[in-house]
């Protein structure tokens, strides 16, 4: 409405799925000077809330119009693919169940990343993993997948996510194809679902009292399902390798990553 005494010579529309963004995220340009113009914002994410904002540019800087808000559809066939909960991004790998994946581990904020190494039944890291200072060893307990006390994922990223059962392990790499493979520099497993959607679990190995073992060779993720037999000693994890993968029961007291799911 006002070029404030000098030509706009840029104007249009940013957008982020961040509150207040910035034409350091993406971008329209529509023209320049003064008048109404029209923005068509393309490439967005099914399922996802973005903000909006106007904006024009001249000799003296940017200026922004009001943050509007919005959230795409789902649209037809089968729903969107990838989408966010609660801040953090998923993945449909079209698997059976409809199960949607996390794309980073808990306490990473990239898919390559590590991220934190909890004891099984436990909600915070700690500077040692031994049997003597495990929570839940020798505990009888259900299944812990959504128990905020107990389910590191749902402690630490609210929201509908939660660890996977072990059911929902099996069915990750039974239903998916999986490739041993590096990304920025880390080795780990590429899970490649019948869609075509994928996701990238590093190698991060796992924490054994106070040393960190098997970095960059295998892959120790939790699921929620404890394993019943040896007096309540173990959890059932999923494991991998170049050499391939298992799921397996191994002892509570180890530190595993997490792999977030959802619904």
């Amino acid at each position: 409405t006002s070029d404030g005494g000098s030509t706009v010579t840029a104007r249009g529309v940013c957008w982020s799925t961040s509150s207040n963004p910035t034409v350091y995220d993406n971008k329209t340009i529509d023209g320049s000077g003064e008048g109404s113009f029209n923005s068509n914002i393309t490439e967005l994410e099914a399922g996802t809330t973005y903000y909006v904002r106007a904006y024009a540019t001249n000799s003296e800087g940017t200026a922004y119009g009001i943050q509007k808000t919005f959230t795409t559809t789902t649209g037809s066939g089968g729903g969107a693919t990838t989408g966010t909960i609660n801040g953090h991004d998923w993945v449909d790998l079209g698997l059976p169940s409809g199960t949607k994946w996390a794309t980073c581990n808990v306490g990473a904020s990239q898919p390559h990343q590590y991220g934190n190494y909890y004891a099984w039944g436990e909600t915070t890291t700690k500077s040692s993993y031994t049997e003597e200072n495990s929570r839940t060893l020798d505990l009888s307990m259900n299944d812990i997948s959504g128990n905020a006390n107990y389910d590191a994922a749902r402690a630490n990223w609210g929201g509908s996510w939660r660890m996977p059962t072990e059911a929902e392990a099996e069915e990750l790499l039974n239903n998916c194809t999986c490739t041993w493979t590096t990304q920025n520099g880390v080795n780990g497993y590429k899970v490649t679902g019948q869609n075509g959607k994928s996701i990238f679990l590093p190698a991060a190995g796992y924490c054994d009292g106070s040393s960190r073992c098997r970095v960059g060779e295998y892959g120790n993720y939790w699921s929620s399902t404890p394993y019943e037999g040896y007096d309540y000693y173990d959890a059932y994890y999923f494991d991998f390798s170049s050499g391939g993968h298992v799921v397996d029961w191994d002892c509570r007291g180890y530190g595993f990553t997490v792999r977030p799911v959802s619904e």
